[in-house]
């Protein structure tokens, strides 16, 4: 890997600027509202979620908290014609 690189003084052809597409940098700052509460947890799954934290290098609150998120976005979607058994449920 210790090759030369050669330069040369060839035609680009016609170069086009690329809009600039990429979010601004408070854009990617994730921002969403909270809300503090008290709540217990079984001491089973929080050891889990402190392990799992600690390999992947982040907070066992935040995985706790996305884990949530999750949950509900999947439970709030509405309902569509195939999920009867979803609406018999519900009902």
């Amino acid at each position: 890997m210790s090759a030369k690189i050669k330069y040369t003084d060839e035609s680009l052809g016609s170069p086009k600027v690329v809009p600039d597409f990429l979010p601004r940098p408070e854009d990617l700052v994730f921002q969403d509202e909270g809300v503090k509460i008290t709540i217990a947890l079984s001491k089973r799954s929080v050891e889990f979620f402190k392990t799992e934290a600690q390999r992947h290098n982040t907070q066992y609150q935040r995985m706790i908290r996305r884990l949530l998120d999750a949950y509900a976005d999947h439970h709030s979607r509405p309902l569509t014609a195939g999920s009867r058994r979803t609406q018999k449920r519900a009902a």
